[in-house]
């Protein structure tokens, strides 16, 4: 893993961007519309994403132009040092400011979580704002539904479980119940439909990549 540097502390800027971050291949549109600091890296904003989503994190990540990696394609994420794993087109995210990537309303890009899984989100520029005196930020605005459970084997095996989890004669009923108790974050019951903005918290993305450094 290459060390890692934090990026440049940047001024702040009287200008806010907006996005909607889309969860693509699912039957049930799950998304959020969220609003950044101009002066976000790509490290800030994969933070962002997962707070406001409500991934826990678990896994690597990357932002991408095309949804799927197209050849020589530059990508931002966290590169690894092993020699047999560098990827020349692969850029640290947190030295990129979005800035450089989302300029007008309608600039879109990929971000995609867990490889496994391989969860893809549309990340779409939906406005450059002013922003207001003493507004914190980032904040999510809007939203719908729930983010399917970490580690569920991506949208084919959210669809299954959305099916038995629907279906109590399931066979797979009363297994994927006990399963969605077991990893419940919050105690209570998954519920697909459930959106609650007011429990999204963003934490510190310089933290998350302080704490990421040690444990490398």
């Amino acid at each position: 893993m290459q060390h890692l540097k934090f990026a440049r502390i940047q001024p702040k800027s009287k200008v806010l961007l907006q996005f909607r971050i889309t969860l693509l291949m699912i039957d049930a549109p799950v998304w959020r519309v969220i609003q950044v600091p101009e002066e976000f890296t790509f490290w800030d904003l994969h933070v962002a994403i997962q707070d406001a989503m409500g991934w826990l994190d678990y896994h690597l990540h990357e932002f991408r132009h095309e949804q799927r990696p197209a050849g020589q394609s530059v990508r931002f994420g966290i590169p690894f040092d092993d020699e047999e794993m560098i990827d020349p087109y692969l850029v640290p995210c947190w030295k990129v400011n979005i800035s450089e990537h989302f300029r007008r309303p309608g600039d879109k890009m990929y971000y995609i979580y867990d490889f496994g899984d391989n969860w893809v989100h549309e990340v779409l520029l939906k406005g450059v704002l002013l922003r207001e005196k003493g507004l914190k930020l980032p904040r999510c605005i809007d939203g719908a539904r729930a983010t399917p459970p970490e580690d569920c084997g991506g949208p084919a095996g959210y669809a299954d479980l959305l099916e038995a989890l629907a279906n109590p004669a399931s066979e797979e009923h009363e297994d994927i119940v006990e399963w969605l108790s077991e990893s419940s974050q919050n105690g209570q019951p998954f519920d697909p439909a459930r959106f609650d903005i007011e429990k999204i918290k963003f934490t510190n993305p310089a933290k998350r990549l302080k704490k990421l450094q040690e444990n490398l």
